[in-house]
Formats: C-alpha cells, sequence, structure tokens
C-alpha cells in the first residue's frame, strides 16, 4: 500500500500531538500522586517514623497577614539574624535578648476526632515559628506531647488528619513544629549556612524555643501542664535530651535515632560528609563550641522516663555515636535497637510508636500545684 507523501507528514504530526499528550498526562499525575516534600540537599537518607504515612490534608487556614515573615530590617537592609543577641552556648535563655511578642493565631479546624490550629510564635528577630496544635475532642486538660522530628523535616506531617488522630488518640493533645535552621524557618541566608554548619546556633536556639512553648502553652490553660512529654527523632532527638536537662516540665522524653557524641558524629556520620566543607566540622574550635551542648554529657543526669529506639543500619549516627549515647542513658532508660529500619517500622506501625511516651504521662498523678512551682524554666537540680 502506498502513501503520499502529505499523508506520511500528516500522521506523523498526529501520532506526535497523542504521545505528548500522554507524556503530560504522565508527568501531571505524577506530581499530583507523589508531591516532593522540602528537604536540605546535604541531608541523606534516615529514619523515617511509623505512623507518619500522609492521609487527606487540613484545608488552608485563615493566618492573619502579619505571620508573613520578615527576614531583613525594613529600615537597614540588614539580616534579622544578624541582629540576634542569644547565648547559644547555654540551655537557660539567660541573658539572651528574646522577647515574646504576642501570638497570631488561625482558625480551629475541626476534624471530628480532633482539632486543628496553627499558631504561629515569635521571640527573636526574623523567626516566627510555627506551631501546630491538634486537640483530643471531647477530653479536658490533656496531657501534651511536643514532636521535633529531624532537621530536614518541615510541618507537612502536622497537617495531615491521619497523623493527627495517631497523635492524639489516648486523649493526648499534640503540638509539632520544626528546629531552627529547618523548614520555613531557613530563609534569608547565605546557602551555605545550614543545621550542621551552625550546629550550635540550631541546637542552642531550638532548647531555648521549647521552654518558650512551654510558657505560651501554660498560658492557653487548656492542657495539663504537669503531665508534658516530647518526642524526637534525629536532630530533635538531641534536642529533646538538652530541653529535658534545661526544664523540668519536660516529665518524659521519647528518642528515635538521637544524635549525639558530637566529635565522632563529627567525623562519622553521613550527614556532614556530604558538606564539600565537612573538614571543617572536625576542627576543634568547632567541636568545642557545642560541647555544653552535648547530649551525652546530659543525658546521664536526667531522671525521668527515656525510651532511645536505634536503627544499626542507619548511617545519620555511627554505631561508635550509638553506643556513646546508650552508655550515657540513666538506669531504667528503655534502649530499643534494630539491626534494620524495616524490623523498627514493622514493630511501631500504625501509629505504636507514639504510644509510649503517653503511657509514661498517664502515669503521673493528677495536676498539682507543684507542676506550677517549676515552670520557670530553671535547671533540674539532681
Amino acid at each position: 500500500m502506498k502513501f503520499s507523501k502529505l499523508t506520511l507528514l500528516n500522521n506523523l504530526f498526529w501520532f506526535s500531538v497523542l504521545l505528548f499528550g500522554s507524556v503530560l498526562t504522565f508527568a501531571q499525575q505524577s506530581a499530583t500522586s507523589s508531591p516532593a516534600l522540602p528537604s536540605s540537599p546535604q541531608q541523606p537518607a534516615s529514619v523515617q517514623p511509623p505512623g507518619t504515612q500522609r492521609s487527606e490534608p487540613t484545608p488552608a487556614l485563615k493566618v492573619p497577614q502579619a505571620a508573613a515573615t520578615q527576614g531583613l530590617d525594613p529600615k537597614t537592609g540588614e539580616p534579622l539574624y544578624e541582629t540576634i543577641r542569644e547565648n547559644w552556648s547555654s540551655l537557660q535563655v539567660g541573658d539572651s535578648d528574646l522577647t515574646p511578642e504576642p501570638p497570631i493565631a488561625s482558625d480551629v479546624d475541626d476534624e471530628g476526632r480532633f482539632t486543628r490550629q496553627l499558631v504561629v510564635v515569635k521571640w527573636r528577630p526574623g523567626d516566627p515559628i510555627d506551631l501546630w496544635i491538634a486537640m483530643p475532642k471531647g477530653v479536658k486538660n490533656p496531657p501534651v506531647v511536643l514532636y521535633l522530628y529531624g532537621y530536614k523535616e518541615d510541618t507537612d506531617r502536622f497537617r495531615d488528619n491521619g497523623w493527627c488522630e495517631r497523635a492524639t488518640a489516648g486523649g493526648v493533645a499534640a503540638v509539632g513544629f520544626v528546629s531552627a535552621l529547618s523548614g520555613h524557618r531557613f530563609h534569608d541566608r547565605p546557602m551555605r549556612q545550614w543545621f550542621v554548619s551552625e550546629l550550635q546556633e540550631s541546637l542552642g536556639s531550638t532548647v531555648h524555643d521549647v521552654k518558650f512553648i512551654l510558657d505560651y502553652l501554660n498560658s492557653r490553660g487548656d492542657m495539663d501542664m504537669a503531665k508534658v512529654g516530647m518526642f524526637g527523632e534525629g536532630s530533635g532527638g538531641a534536642i529533646a535530651i538538652l530541653a529535658a536537662a534545661a526544664d523540668p516540665r519536660i516529665k518524659a522524653i521519647d528518642l528515635l535515632e538521637p544524635w549525639g557524641d558530637w566529635p565522632n558524629f563529627l567525623s562519622t556520620s553521613v550527614v556532614p560528609l556530604e558538606d564539600p566543607e565537612h573538614d571543617n566540622y572536625k576542627k576543634p574550635e568547632f567541636v568545642h563550641k557545642v560541647e555544653t551542648l552535648e547530649p551525652v554529657k546530659w543525658l546521664p543526669t536526667l531522671k525521668i522516663p527515656i525510651r532511645m529506639q536505634q536503627v544499626q543500619d542507619d548511617a545519620s549516627v555511627s554505631m561508635e555515636a550509638k553506643e556513646a549515647l546508650k552508655n550515657a542513658a540513666p538506669k531504667g532508660t528503655q534502649v530499643r535497637r534494630f539491626e534494620t529500619k524495616l524490623a523498627m517500622f514493622n514493630s511501631e506501625r500504625g501509629g505504636v510508636l507514639f504510644d509510649w511516651v503517653k503511657d509514661r504521662l498517664n502515669e503521673i498523678g493528677p495536676k498539682s500545684s507543684v507542676a506550677v512551682q517549676n515552670s520557670e524554666g530553671k535547671p533540674r537540680v539532681n
């Protein structure tokens, strides 16, 4: 069968149109089904806690325009982060120049079994912090758990209905936020700066944040501040240890692959090693800056329930650092070590991961005046 040249060109044209349309449809479907999550280019794959599957997200909440991030001084043009006056080497706020501003709250999102609200808090120039607060329905003054995941995470999971249901199951409030130099809190800075390159600031700032967050939660009057726990993963686990050492209001901490043992971590973890400037982090002057923020130092001083879960095949923390953290844990700490991430997932899936810290808080007696007397953020006396 013979075709004219015009017929062949016409067929080729329509074939190209159909092929392009198929490719475009596939690309759109892929983008819809697999949204890219924000991540730092330096961050390797790490343990992703079970119970974090995404489900139906919350509708957009109405937040006042004043909550928008402003990174530069409008008068001088100076980056606001350069105007911060804060002692990052201390677990205590002390003489740091941090003054809480009035919080800005969104509408309350009612999801049937829980309510959710975004509250923007701020006490540091150019650093507004999104607090996602999920409250169980039908529970008056519930215990509360703070959730702080690894530094590459933003607030996506806290907007997820499935996560909120699991976190508030059993009648416990959940408050999620991200650490300094993470997610929405990283802006208006040179790209060479990141969580590890500014490790002293990242740790010290976030420990101070926990103090102010607890102050704000106490001012709300709708949670039992005698029953406060904290869940921390990765860098968030290190911060949970430091925050518990700084603030006696924290009554239990649950740690998933926590960072620590800084000289070892900075030399052997795959996290800093992916930064071309990683050799700078091994230098004595860099390590010296985080000596007072060493989880291995503070962990033995804690006299509260602690669970530490480690995964052997997670290279974000070397086996040497894992051992140092395990050996530093006080007597009574529940230490669980899994060979693989899959083994840990199978053990803690379906929201089981959150149950341990909730159970520890529920073991505490009724709210007492002691919690109020000890809620000034003063160092724990052991």
